[in-house]
């Protein structure tokens, strides 16, 4: 039915406690709603997709005549990080969560990582990243020792001034660190580069050298498929380094939400025959896990204003989607993210009899739905949506 698929993922933006949230400590959590509720601005456009008729949210109402398909996803893996996530979408069933260190990394990875590096290490515990280096930063600034910390979600963070450790160091170290972080002993999703700069910790600022190095998928997903097929897997924003760039075909770099739209719309542009495939991070990486609803309000009212940009560049054969991969409610306790239902939008370049479609109980609907639509051979415990655009 559609010769491009293009695939956005609002990164944690959800819509309410999954009926499972209780197992993860996230009973009455609910992303959008709440951000709403402390920040009210207006969405104009993802309302009239039908973004209002998934839940009751503040200021939006259900639209009689919705210009996209809509409904909602809950997810089956045991986990709600990112990689989880995305990898549920692009066919994946997570069955076995990886591990979070609550208490710190053990002793013995961090003496390997010691050796490795050369360098001493401080920190070692859960942290919000920005708080951690006002903490240890000027410390750093004197020492040359690394900052490592955790989250609740499985990664492994080490925090260098770019004056002290230079990019070209600390990338190393994460590649390193990545090889000893493979087997179940010292099992880690993600292991993450988080460059800073700045003289003092009034002023010390992240800046967008960040870079994730990632496990490979357990098993093919939807994009080894696509590519091993011959058609185009455009990853935009963090999606090559969620990937590990398996079943990629170019990778576009992007420093934040506003770039990866900029990055999306040149894409657009391209002739190809596939996915785009975009995730916009800011809303987890720097309102929810900051815990700052005025920021992660204005960052949807940013994407909401962009929608019209992207809608405008949608070829008659073209299909546009809209999801998220977990929640993270700005308003909730703790920095972590929340087990949330997702949204689900869905508008083509052309008119059809858009409204309301099946809910989804998983997130690999979504990647049955491509793999049906490119006719293409991929196994998956998600069910196809396709026969329902219509």
């Amino acid at each position: 039915m559609f010769n491009r698929i293009h695939l956005i993922v609002l990164d944690s933006v959800g819509t309410g406690a999954q009926h499972d949230a209780k197992n993860f400590g996230d009973e009455g959590a609910h992303t959008l709603k709440h951000t709403l509720e402390s920040h009210p601005v207006v969405l104009p456009n993802m309302e009239s997709f039908g973004l209002g008729c998934i839940d009751t949210l503040p200021g939006m109402t259900c639209t009689d005549s919705p210009a996209a398909f809509y409904s909602k996803m809950s997810e089956v893996s045991q986990g709600k990080d990112t990689m989880t996530g995305h990898w549920e979408i692009a066919g994946l069933n997570i069955e076995e969560p990886f591990k979070v260190y609550p208490d710190g990394f053990p002793e013995a990875l961090l003496d390997r990582i010691r050796d490795v590096s050369g360098r001493g290490i401080v920190g070692n515990k859960p942290a919000s990243g920005t708080e951690i280096i006002k903490e240890y930063g000027e410390h750093q600034m004197e020492t040359g020792d690394l900052i490592v910390y955790t989250s609740n979600d499985p990664v492994l963070q080490i925090a260098a001034h770019e004056e002290i450790i230079p990019l070209e160091e600390l990338y190393d170290i994460c590649e390193k660190v990545r090889t000893m972080t493979t087997e179940p002993e010292f099992l880690v999703g993600r292991i993450i580069a988080r460059p800073y700069v700045g003289d003092s910790k009034e002023n010390f600022t992240r800046t967008e050298n960040r870079h994730d190095y990632a496990l490979e998928p357990f098993g093919p997903t939807v994009l080894n498929a696509l590519e091993n097929n011959g058609n185009d897997v455009i990853a935009i924003g963090k999606i090559d380094d969620i990937f590990t760039g398996s079943g990629v075909t170019d990778a576009v770099r992007t420093k934040n939400n506003e770039d990866g739209m900029d990055k999306l719309l040149e894409v657009m542009d391209r002739d190809f025959n596939g996915i785009s495939f975009l995730n916009l991070v800011d809303f987890d990486a720097l309102y929810g896990h900051r815990r700052n609803p005025e920021g992660y309000s204005n960052a949807l009212k940013a994407f909401d204003d962009r929608l019209p940009e992207i809608v405008a560049k949608l070829r008659e054969d073209d299909l546009l989607i809209i999801t998220a991969d977990h929640g993270n409610d700005p308003t909730f306790t703790g920095t972590d993210h929340t087990r949330e239902n997702v949204p689900l939008l869905m508008k083509a370049g052309r008119d059809m009899d858009y409204g309301q479609i099946s809910d989804s109980d998983t997130f690999s609907n979504v990647a049955a739905t491509i793999a049906e639509n490119f006719k293409i051979e991929y196994q998956t415990h998600g069910k196809s949506l396709l026969s329902e655009l219509k």
